[in-house]
């Protein structure tokens, strides 16, 4: 997508980033892909015309999520400060989605846009839950404090998974593999969308309602880290099958290049 003027009306703005949408991963869960990629197509056409760099839109999300991360950890839990929490990490999320579509408006990313969005997001993931460790250890008053392995192994599972999603799409592309995530969206795809919604990490923030209700809130939490931990295991074994039917690294040749995709692909 070559870049688009500025002096375009905001409605065509839009338009033009609903055109240039890439490819969708087959199976990729619903909410990030009918949601939030559509806010942030709204949140990018405003960037875009306001001037923002596709930098500053990443400065822009970290700010709305890592308040809501600071307010996790040392403010007392309350039903409006669990809302205040998921509007600010949902509007992150949105901001997150739109830096990638505002450097496709402006003609292309960086690689050093792409490395501080992997930064933020490698932060975001282990901050929230290391956030919610806190919480439940200031304030949740719980009587077995085995409740406290819960949020630890979640952060576990998120940098693990982020990391090894990172490093198969880098494999994917250094053994020019391609992943087909421009195949069209099937009936049994959209069931996989349905099902891995507890992967998704914007209907992950919806947990944060059920704040004011500790109990409540740590069986979610704990259902949502199970759903994880599953998909994690599951989704291991299908990547190392997947790249263990891959040619060997020629002699000589760097096993893998710069870390592929990041927001500012969009």
């Amino acid at each position: 997508m070559q870049g688009a003027p500025r002096t375009r009306g905001y409605r065509e703005t839009v338009h033009i980033l609903a055109q240039a949408q890439k490819g969708v991963a087959p199976g990729a869960p619903a909410y990030s892909v009918l949601v939030n990629r559509r806010a942030g197509r709204y949140l990018a056409a405003a960037a875009f015309r306001a001037g923002l760099s596709p930098n500053a839109v990443s400065v822009v999300s970290a700010a709305f999520t890592f308040s809501a991360i600071a307010m996790l950890a040392f403010a007392s839990p309350s039903p409006w400060l669990g809302a205040v929490i998921w509007l600010a990490l949902a509007v992150g999320y949105a901001f997150d989605s739109a830096d990638g579509q505002v450097a496709r408006l402006r003609g292309g990313g960086s690689p050093a846009g792409e490395w501080l969005d992997h930064v933020m997001d490698s932060a975001k993931i282990t901050a929230l839950h290391l956030a919610v460790l806190i919480c439940a250890y200031r304030t949740f008053g719980l009587e077995d404090p085995a409740w406290l392995l819960v949020p630890i192994g979640y952060c576990l599972v998120a940098a693990v998974a982020f990391f090894t999603m990172i490093l198969t799409e880098q494999l994917r592309t250094t053994h020019a593999l391609r992943t087909g995530s421009s195949q069209p969206r099937t009936p049994g795809t959209r069931l996989k969308s349905l099902l891995l919604l507890p992967t998704d990490y914007g209907v992950f923030c919806f947990l944060f309602l059920f704040l004011g209700a500790p109990a409540l809130f740590m069986v979610l939490y704990t259902l949502f880290f199970a759903a994880n931990l599953l998909h994690l295991a599951m989704a291991l074994g299908k990547w190392f099958r997947e790249l263990g039917r891959l040619a060997p690294t020629a002699p000589g040749r760097p096993a893998t290049g710069a870390i592929a995709g990041g927001s500012h692909a969009g």
